[in-house]
């Protein structure tokens, strides 16, 4: 390959740095959404429409017993947030400039979403159980993760929803002339229809009284995009990877 000036250099070098970063970034996030889902499905409901047997009440204080058991999945669920905003700032430096309104908008999406849920987690995991073993209760029943109406399972719904427009924003920028790209462009709009049909019927069904039950089907969709497309990216990257060498 041969460059004509310095310019086209920093630009083919420029574009490689984001390949890799993107190459390790998509296998490292399926592979971190596969090890959140895993803790999280063990994490079963003690309280609200899913919880079969020993359920707790409110004010739900009698669980320091499940900690950490149930706050595990957090940790890496932290980590996994923070890779997928990685992984669409890789996509972005990579979108033509004529599509880069979209990902930008994909960018920021992601970014609420990280701000949203890691701020949840890390908040969740840190303070409730020390105030439950300090026996400093008050205000925690609408804090805590066991309240199927508190903040904890809004902020989750709030954070996975601005995740799933993030996918509606990133769709455009994928070829439709490449079979792998295409995949994944249309599993990222997959995701997100997904999302909007289950908010629509649970709330039609359900009204204000939804409970965790549209958290639990945000999450899940969302969980499979990202492994799948994790996946798939990786291989899309690698492609790219070569092309470039």
């Amino acid at each position: 390959m041969k460059f004509k000036n310095n310019s086209n250099i920093d630009s083919v070098s420029y574009n490689k740095t984001a390949i890799k970063v993107g190459f390790y970034t998509a296998l490292l996030l399926a592979l971190t959404t596969v090890i959140t889902f895993g803790f999280a499905i063990t994490a079963v409901p003690i309280t609200g429409p899913f919880c079969q047997e020993g359920c707790i009440q409110y004010p739900y204080l009698n669980t320091l017993s499940q900690y950490p058991h149930d706050y595990l999945w957090m940790i890496p669920a932290m980590v996994m947030t923070v890779l997928y905003v990685i992984l669409i700032t890789a996509l972005h430096s990579l979108t033509p400039d004529h599509n880069k309104i979209f990902s930008r908008l994909a960018w920021s999406f992601s970014l609420m979403a990280c701000v949203l849920l890691l701020t949840n987690y890390f908040l969740q995991f840190s303070v409730i159980p020390a105030s439950l073993l300090n026996q400093e209760t008050e205000g925690i029943p609408l804090l805590i993760q066991y309240n199927p109406q508190g903040i904890f399972i809004v902020l989750e719904e709030v954070g996975y929803l601005m995740m799933s427009l993030s996918f509606l924003c990133i769709f455009p920028t994928f070829s439709r002339e490449n079979r792998l790209e295409t995949a994944i462009g249309w599993l990222f709009f997959t995701g997100f229809s997904l999302t909007i049909i289950s908010l629509i019927v649970i709330i039609l069904h359900y009204g204000i009284n939804r409970s965790y039950r549209f958290e639990v089907a945000v999450i899940t969709i969302d969980f499979f995009v990202l492994i799948i497309n994790g996946i798939l990216l990786n291989l899309m990257f690698k492609r790219r990877l070569k092309a470039v060498k």
